[in-house]
Formats: structure tokens, C-alpha cells, sequence
């Protein structure tokens, strides 16, 4: 998979949208990790814009991010706290059942790195992808997924923080050689973190491996349906 390619043909196919994010582990960091104040969802904006972004256990500060980067055991409080006072579960074990299900492997040691895909060299040892979009965007790239599999759960919502949408499923997929991209920022505590027209799409690179030899042969490429929906994405939706 040629990363220059790709980055040819989503430009070809979204104009200057802003290009997905790649999510990977090292054992050193590829940045100086700075310190989360709340939800780290808002220190990726200079991921976004094209710097390297990395954190650790230390520098983390939410206790579901350390949960759901890897980084800890679920703390005894969180499934009251997301149940009783968040109000996302009705019960604490549901909670917990989730947490478990999901089975996101110790990462205590390693650093979580992001940044636009347009800095790297190459999808070497990235985890996955992950997209911002705006609904026109996020309609080209649901349709992307779709073109070569008739499977009901290729583009999956299931529960999620934010964090657990973008890194924890996505690692989980991945690690599983799994099918299923994710739907996310569903989570209202994150909504403040992002525009209010914006979800986020992740790719496991065990689909993206799939995904990126069909790019160029979906509807993206020049369909007279896309084409109407592209002049919009470049007249910033007008």
C-alpha cells in the first residue's frame, strides 16, 4: 500500500478535506507527550494539523482514557460514575460487561502516537485510521466501506467514548484482523471536543489492507452523485 497514492486519490475524491489521522504504538514517543487537561479528543487538533502527537499512562488524564488507550485496569468508580452520574448505562455491570467484552490489551508501557497521515512514510505499524467528516464527507466514506462487502456490521456504532471508538475498538479490530470500521463521537461528554457537524469514521488497517485497493474503483472516483456531493465539500457546503 503506497501512502502517496492513497493521499492522490482521497484528494481527487474530498478536494482539500482535511486527511484521516494514523494511530499507532511505540515503545518511544515520536513527540514530547504533553499533558491532557480533561478529554485528550481536543489535543488532537494539532494531529489534526499536522504535528506528531504522543501520550503515555502519565499524560493522560481522563481515568476512561487510561482505560481505553490500554493504560489501566478499570478503576472500582467508573462503572457508577458512567452509570449513576453520566447516565450512559443503566446499570454499573453493564459497564463493567463492556469493559470486559472489550479486552483492549495492556499498553501501560507504550506510547500512543497520531498525526495526518501526510507526514508519515508509509501504514507501517499503524493500528488504524481515523477519519473527521462532516456528513457529506462521512457519506463518501460510509460508501467507500460498502462497495465490496455485504456485511451488516462493516460500519459498526456500538457504545463508545470517544476515546473507545477512535483507539480501543480500533486497536481490538485490528489485533483480531477484524472487518468492522466505527462510527463515533456519539458520546456527549466528547461533543464539546469537536464541530458540532463532525463524527469520526475509524479503520482497523486490517480493513483498511481491503479498503485501499477499492478506493479507486467506488463512486468516489467521478460518479455524476458524487461529483454533486464533492462541489458541495469545496464550497465548504454550500
Amino acid at each position: 500500500m503506497d501512502i502517496k497514492n492513497f493521499i492522490e486519490q482521497y484528494r481527487h475524491a474530498f478536494g482539500s478535506y482535511e486527511l484521516p489521522l494514523g494511530i499507532w504504538y511505540t515503545d518511544a514517543p515520536v513527540a514530547e507527550p504533553q499533558k491532557s487537561k480533561g478529554c485528550f479528543i481536543k489535543d488532537l487538533k494539532a494531529a489534526r494539523n499536522g504535528e506528531f502527537v504522543s501520550f503515555n499512562l502519565e499524560t493522560i488524564f481522563c481515568p476512561g482514557g487510561k482505560v481505553y488507550t490500554g493504560y489501566m485496569e478499570m478503576p472500582q468508580f467508573l462503572p457508577g460514575f458512567v452509570s449513576g452520574k453520566e447516565k450512559y448505562k443503566e446499570t454499573p455491570e453493564m459497564v463493567e460487561n463492556f469493559v470486559k467484552e472489550l479486552n483492549m490489551s495492556d499498553k501501560s508501557t507504550k506510547y500512543l502516537n497520531f498525526v495526518s497521515i501526510d507526514k508519515l512514510e508509509s501504514f507501517e505499524s499503524l493500528e488504524g485510521l481515523v477519519f473527521f467528516a462532516n456528513p457529506d464527507v462521512m457519506t463518501g466514506l460510509i460508501s467507500w466501506v460498502h462497495y465490496d462487502t455485504n456485511k451488516s456490521d462493516a460500519v459498526s456504532v456500538p457504545f463508545a467514548s470517544g476515546c473507545s471508538a477512535i483507539v480501543a475498538q480500533t486497536v481490538v479490530e485490528n489485533r483480531e484482523n477484524g472487518h468492522r470500521t466505527f462510527l463515533g463521537l456519539f458520546d456527549p461528554s466528547v461533543r464539546p471536543q469537536v464541530a458540532a457537524d463532525e463524527l469520526s469514521l475509524s479503520v482497523p488497517m486490517s480493513r483498511f489492507a481491503e479498503m485501499y485497493h477499492t478506493f479507486g474503483k467506488s463512486c468516489l472516483q467521478g460518479t455524476h452523485a458524487w461529483n454533486n456531493v464533492k462541489k458541495r465539500i469545496e464550497n465548504n457546503g454550500n
